[in-house]
């Protein structure tokens, strides 16, 4: 399995956005879900239209087999309130094109991903790469690894540190400020 990373330029992911929304609304709010959440991809295929009726997400995540409660960003609810518009109840949110009402696979996740990720010309990018993306700047702007670590449902604060790379930017910050 491959270590993917967070993107950590807000211009990437703006830029990131900005190709997503030209090829599809649906890959676009995919996107936006993931990195507003912190949810798992699995936990976002598996979302409805009335799931986005409340300020929050109530799931039961299918890697613990634990019921959780995510609260919404006002971004992410003003977003989805817009997607939604039209959409019945009982539709998921990222439909397939192959059958009726269906999401997408894992499998289609990860290649739009991928294909915004060659765009701008990003590595190391896969489905974990939206949940580490809001991971990292939750972080960044909170600075509270036990607040990030209950989030995102890890058992150890060093382990939520490596996850979002914060163990990655501080080791390249000194490698770079180091001479002999």
């Amino acid at each position: 399995m491959n270590f993917v990373q967070p993107i950590r330029d807000p211009d990437m992911i703006f830029e990131i956005k900005k190709f997503l929304r030209e090829k599809s609304e649906r890959n676009y709010m995919l996107f936006v879900t993931g990195i507003n959440s912190g949810l798992r991809v699995s936990d976002i295929l598996q979302l409805r239209v009335k799931d986005t009726k409340r300020s929050y997400f109530n799931i039961i995540e299918i890697k613990t087999g634990k019921k959780r409660r995510f609260d919404m960003t006002t971004q992410l609810q003003s977003e989805l309130k817009k997607y939604v518009e039209g959409k019945e109840d009982h539709e998921y949110l990222f439909v397939s094109r192959k059958g009726i009402n269906k999401p997408i696979g894992r499998s289609m996740a990860y290649k739009i991903l991928r294909e915004a990720a060659e765009y701008v010309g990003l590595d190391d990018i896969g489905t974990h790469t939206m949940r580490k993306t809001f991971g990292y700047h939750m972080y960044m702007k909170y600075k509270d690894v036990a607040l990030l670590q209950k989030i995102l449902n890890h058992s150890d604060p060093a382990f939520t540190l490596r996850y979002i790379g914060i163990d990655e930017d501080i080791q390249n910050k000194a490698i770079r400020g180091f001479k002999i």
